[in-house]
């Protein structure tokens, strides 16, 4: 039970925010889940914890894409077509990472994630 009023908690402070301040949010959720699974990476239940993080910054990303190639998106190409290559990237790393777990291979998608948050939050200022 307190699982789930956490995550209505949750999804009633992301929906206050603005979309940029939203997005940084879920991208440190999905940071904070991988850096969890990286720290306890000998936790017997650490399978089940590193696909659930995964999954859950797959399902971010794969949002990210889809708003990205909708003609309305006011942002100029050049910056859909760095994002939409930075996601591919993602993609495979996660896949890699689900594939043949180390936990080396979640600082590059945890850092990815941090430093998107940090600029999102810069610009939704």
């Amino acid at each position: 039970m307190q699982a789930t009023q956490a995550e209505v908690y949750g999804r009633n402070q992301i929906a206050v925010l603005g979309d940029r301040e939203a997005e940084a949010a879920v991208l440190m959720k999905a940071a904070a889940l991988m850096k969890h699974v990286q720290t306890h990476w000998a936790a017997p239940d650490r399978d089940r914890s590193l696909e659930k993080a995964l999954r859950y910054n797959q399902r971010l990303w794969t949002f990210f894409q889809v708003a990205l190639l909708d003609e309305k998106n006011p942002l100029p190409r050049a910056i859909k077509e760095n994002v939409l290559r930075l996601s591919a990237f993602i993609d495979r790393r996660i896949f890699d990472t689900l594939a043949f777990p180390a936990p080396e291979k979640l600082d590059i998608l945890i850092n990815i994630n941090t430093n998107i948050a940090a600029g999102l939050k810069g610009s939704a200022q």
